[in-house]
C-alpha cells in the first residue's frame, strides 16, 4: 500500500494524472497544434456564418463571435504549449475565445456541433491538402519520366525477368512503363481525394441535431465537394482513412521497386546511369566513391512512408464501428508523415531522373550479351521457315547452350555454324542477313511493332498519348486548387460581411 500511496501522491488525484499528461495529452496537443490549428478555425468560421444565415444565432452575436475568432486565430500557434488546465488544443482555444468575447457568446460557437463531426472534418481537411500536394509532386515526377522517355526511345537496354537478362527493350519503353504505373498511382490518389473530400459537419455526435442547420452551406464554405449524408457514417466510417493510406502505400511500394532498379543501374559494375553531382556524396575515407545517396534515401523513405500508412490501417483493423480514439489523434499523424515522406521521395527522384546521364553505348553493349535476342530466332523459324513453334523453341535453346559452351555471344557465331546446329532438328537454312538481324538488339526492338511494344515509333506514339493525359491530370489539379481557393475567398468574404453586420 505504501507503494500505491506514493505513486498516487506523485501522480495526483485529479485529471489529468501525471503519466497521462506526460505520455498522452502533451503529445496529442502538440500534434493538434502542428497539424490541425488552421483547419480548426476554418470550421469555427464556417459554422458561425452558417448559424447566422440560418437565424440560429443573431446577426449581432455572429459579428462579435467572428471578430473574436479572427483575433484568436492570428496567434502564433507554434508558440503554444500544453497546459493541464485544458484537455487539448480545442478547449484551450475555446478559453482564449471566451477571454475575448465572454463565455456565453463563445459557448454558442458549439451550437448544433460536436467534437465528433468537427474532428472528422478537421482530419479530412488536412488529408485533402496532403493528397493534393502528393498529386502535384507525382505529376512533377511524371514530367521527368516522360521527358527522359522521349530522349531514349532508341536507347537499347537489357530487360530482366526473374532478375536474369531476358530480352532487349529500350530505356524509353522502360521509363514509360514506370510512368504508366505512376499514372495509375495518381488516379488512386484522386480516388482517395474524392472519398476524403466530403463534409461530415452537421452529423454532430452521430444523429444530427434538432437545430435547422444547413449542412450544404458549411460544405460549400469549407470547399468540400459533397456531404457524408448518413450522420452515423459521417462519424463512424473509417474507409476514408483506409483509402488514403492504401493509395500512398501502393504508390510507395510501386516506387520502391523501380528505385531499386535505378540503384542497381547506378552501381560501378553496371554503370549505365550516372547520378548528377548535386545528388551524390563522397565517402569520408574512400575518395574515389560517388555514393548515390539520393536514391538510397528515396528507397528508405519510400519504405518508411509505406510503413506509416500500414500503421494507420492496422490501427483501424478490428475496431468498433463508431466514434473511437483509434481513428483520431493517435492515428492521423501516421498518415501526415506518410504523405510528407512520399512527397520527399517523389521530389528527390524527379531531381535524379531529370539530371541523370545515361551511358547509351554501354547499354547497347550489354544488350548484345547473354543471348537475349534468341527469342527472335524461334520467332523467325516459326514465322518465316514454317518450323513448329515448340520445335523452334527447342532449336533456339540448343543454339544458346552451344554459344554458352563456346563462350561466345550470338553475334560472334557465324550463320554457317548456327545452320549446322539447326540441321539435326529441322532442314532449314538462315542467311547471313537473317542471322545478323536476329542477333541485333535494335532490330529486335524495332520488330515489336504491335500495341505497347518496344518499337521506337510505337513507344513515341504512347508517349504522345501519355503527354495529353498528363496535361489533363495537371489541369484537373489546377482546377481543384482554384476551386478550393475560391471557397476560401468565399468564406473570408462571408466572415467579413458578418463582422460588418451585413
Amino acid at each position: 500500500m505504501k507503494f500505491k500511496e506514493a505513486f498516487i501522491k506523485e501522480e495526483g488525484r485529479t485529471f489529468p494524472g501525471k503519466t497521462y499528461e506526460e505520455h498522452l495529452l502533451k503529445h496529442v496537443f502538440n500534434d493538434q497544434r502542428d497539424y490541425l490549428f488552421t483547419e480548426m478555425f476554418a470550421i469555427h468560421r464556417a459554422h458561425v456564418v452558417m448559424l447566422a444565415e440560418q437565424n440560429i444565432i443573431k446577426k449581432e452575436e455572429a459579428a462579435k463571435i467572428l471578430a473574436g475568432v479572427e483575433k484568436v486565430r492570428q496567434i502564433d500557434c507554434s508558440q503554444l504549449i500544453y497546459d493541464p488546465l485544458f484537455e487539448d488544443l480545442f478547449f484551450m482555444m475555446e478559453s482564449r475565445l471566451a477571454d475575448e468575447i465572454g463565455s456565453d457568446l463563445a459557448g454558442k460557437v458549439h451550437i448544433a456541433r460536436s467534437r465528433n463531426d468537427m474532428g472528422v472534418a478537421m482530419y479530412r481537411l488536412v488529408l485533402r491538402r496532403h493528397i493534393l500536394t502528393l498529386i502535384d509532386h507525382a505529376l512533377g515526377l511524371g514530367d521527368a519520366l516522360l521527358e527522359q522517355a522521349k530522349e531514349h526511345t532508341k536507347t537499347v537496354m537489357t530487360a530482366y525477368t526473374h532478375t536474369q537478362p531476358a530480352q532487349p527493350t529500350t530505356l524509353g519503353h522502360y521509363l514509360l512503363a514506370v510512368y504508366d504505373i505512376l499514372n495509375r498511382d495518381i488516379r488512386r490518389l484522386w480516388s482517395a481525394y474524392h472519398t476524403v473530400n466530403a463534409s461530415p459537419m452537421g452529423a454532430a455526435a452521430l444523429s444530427t441535431t434538432s437545430f435547422p442547420i444547413s449542412r450544404d452551406r458549411i460544405r460549400e464554405l469549407l470547399g468540400f465537394r459533397g456531404v457524408v449524408e448518413n450522420s452515423y457514417d459521417a462519424i463512424a466510417g473509417g474507409d476514408y482513412l483506409l483509402e488514403t493510406a492504401s493509395a500512398v502505400m501502393i504508390l510507395m511500394t510501386d516506387t520502391g521497386r523501380w528505385i531499386q532498379d535505378f540503384l542497381q543501374q547506378a552501381t560501378r559494375e553496371f554503370g549505365v546511369i550516372r547520378v548528377a553531382d548535386p545528388y551524390v556524396q563522397i565517402s569520408s575515407i574512400m575518395p574515389q566513391k560517388r555514393n548515390p545517396v539520393s536514391i538510397e534515401h528515396s528507397r528508405s523513405l519510400a519504405s518508411s512512408a509505406a510503413a506509416e500508412a500500414m500503421a494507420a490501417i492496422h490501427m483501424i483493423h478490428n475496431t468498433p464501428f463508431g466514434d473511437i480514439v483509434d481513428t483520431e489523434d493517435d492515428l492521423q499523424p501516421h498518415l501526415y508523415r506518410s504523405y510528407d515522406k512520399a512527397s520527399r521521395v517523389l521530389k528527390l527522384m524527379k531531381a535524379v531522373i531529370t539530371t541523370m546521364e545515361v551511358d547509351v553505348e554501354k547499354m547497347k553493349q550489354r544488350a548484345n550479351q547473354s543471348f537475349i535476342t534468341i527469342t527472335e530466332l524461334s520467332d523467325v523459324l516459326a514465322r518465316d521457315k514454317e518450323v513448329p513453334f515448340r520445335k523452334a523453341h527447342q532449336i533456339a535453346s540448343v543454339v544458346s547452350k552451344n554459344c554458352a559452351a563456346a563462350v561466345k555471344e550470338l553475334y560472334e557465331v557465324s550463320a554457317d555454324t548456327v545452320n549446322g546446329w539447326i540441321k539435326p532438328f529441322f532442314d532449314v537454312t538462315l542467311t547471313n542477313e537473317e542471322w545478323a538481324a536476329i542477333t541485333n538488339p535494335l532490330e529486335f526492338v524495332q520488330r515489336r511493332r504491335i500495341q505497347g511494344g518496344t518499337n521506337p515509333v510505337e513507344v513515341s506514339r504512347m508517349i504522345s498519348e501519355r503527354e495529353k493525359t498528363h496535361e489533363k491530370l495537371a489541369q484537373r489539379l489546377a482546377d481543384e486548387q482554384s476551386y478550393l481557393n475560391q471557397c476560401s475567398q468565399l468564406l473570408d468574404t462571408a466572415v467579413q460581411d458578418r463582422i460588418a453586420g451585413k
